[in-house]
């Protein structure tokens, strides 16, 4: 079975910084694209970041970029999201996502995504 587990959520300070991991099962690892994705209560689910299998190159939406880094542990089944300068409208329940092929432009579309992790919350207090 498919599993994805995200880790490494929690409550942090503005301008801190938190690693989030997403730990894959279930299938050829490289071959897929890792999506990470975020959603707050009342408000739809917002593609934040991918990194696509087989090369590694990654998409971020222009809300996080400069702060979010996406990277890939392939001998690991792991991807990692660092977050730096928190902003309290960084909190959120954060997704990661598996899809089989994403592109420079449909890579944010959550309609691309075959399975989802549970979620991690990350906090950000001011």
């Amino acid at each position: 079975d498919v599993q994805l587990v995200e880790s490494g959520g929690g409550l942090v300070q503005v301008v801190g910084s938190l690693r989030l991991s997403c730990a894959a099962s279930g299938f050829i690892f490289d071959d897929y694209d890792i999506g990470w994705f975020r959603q707050v209560p009342g408000k739809e689910r917002e593609g934040v970041v991918c990194v696509e299998g087989g090369d590694g190159s990654p998409h971020y939406s222009d809300s996080v970029k400069g702060r979010f880094t996406i990277s890939r542990d392939d001998d690991k089944n792991t991807v990692y999201l660092q977050i730096n300068s928190l902003k309290p409208e960084d909190t959120a329940v954060y997704y990661c996502a598996e899809a089989s092929f994403v592109s420079d432009h449909s890579w944010s579309g959550d309609w691309k995504y075959n399975y989802w992790g549970q979620g991690t919350q990350v906090t950000v207090s001011s």
